[in-house]
């Protein structure tokens, strides 16, 4: 992150809800000085207001970036305030889900460079990661400086196309919710063969995330790590007979949430 030209010009944070506040966290511990932060915020928490950030303070004419953190439906009532800002230098980053490019354009001007990104909710501990595409305005400079500051909550990642989104919706922005299930009912499945609640808790929960974390580390792919848990005629191949059926087990049932959630996020990008 050029942190010079950030501290010089400004970083507007529109809304510091959960993600904002995990992302400023990562800005200052990486050394941007709170004092070019402005966090315009209708209900800031008391751990924003004791960054030294500025918080609902009067906006700089040309910040760098304003990153864009509201609810969708608190947008309409935020953005006509930054128009002043469009179709200049400033690069708008939103990390709102399901608001396309072409919105922003229409409000703030087609010249604007303007960013969308999906992030998921592990960028409140550090281990996110988060999709990002740019409008025909936004350079390869505004893209690595989109990069650097969602770098501060996980892994960057960049698409082709916008129409990728709702792909991403499906598997990276909703997924944290269906690991959090098979977490419930992994623990359910322990209980019912008779471990005590908080137990079979502990023991769901570490599984997924150690399992999650080795995923991440080994130079082996999943299918294989896979492989190498699995003994012959073992437990765990009794398991996963059950677990990768092919029509009553995991695969189809997978297949079917992404595309739920994908073409709900179509749906909901048309209105």
């Amino acid at each position: 992150m050029d942190m010079a030209y950030l501290a010089d010009k400004g970083l507007v944070l529109l809304g510091c809800g959960k993600m904002g506040s995990a992302m400023l966290q990562g800005w200052l511990a990486d050394g941007l000085p709170a004092g070019s932060v402005y966090v315009q915020d209708p209900y800031p928490s008391d751990w924003v207001k004791a960054t030294g950030v500025h918080v609902n303070a009067d906006l700089p004419a040309a910040p760098a970036i304003v990153l864009i953190a509201v609810k969708p439906q608190m947008m309409a009532a935020a953005l006509p305030v930054l128009q002043a800002m469009g179709n200049g230098s400033t690069v708008f980053l939103s990390v709102a889900a399901g608001v396309s490019i072409a919105s922003y354009q229409d409000i703030l001007g087609d010249q604007t460079p303007i960013i969308r990104a999906m992030p998921n909710t592990p960028a409140a501990v550090g281990q996110g990661i988060t999709a990002i595409i740019g409008n025909a305005s936004a350079t390869e400079a505004h893209l690595d400086l989109a990069d650097s500051l969602l770098s501060a909550v996980g892994q960057v990642v960049r698409l082709d196309a916008e129409s990728q989104m709702d792909a991403v919706t499906g598997v990276s922005g909703s997924g944290p919710a269906y690991v959090f299930h098979m977490i419930e009912c992994l623990a359910k499945a322990g209980e019912a063969q008779g471990l005590a609640p908080d137990l079979a808790m502990a023991l769901a929960k570490a599984t997924v995330a150690g399992s999650g974390a080795l995923a991440m580390a080994a130079e082996d792919s999943p299918s294989q790590l896979r492989v190498n848990v699995t003994s012959p005629n073992g437990t765990t191949q009794a398991g996963l007979e059950v677990l990768m059926n092919e029509t009553t087990g995991l695969p189809d049932l997978m297949h079917r949430t992404v595309t739920a959630a994908t073409e709900r996020s179509k749906e909901l990008a048309n209105g």
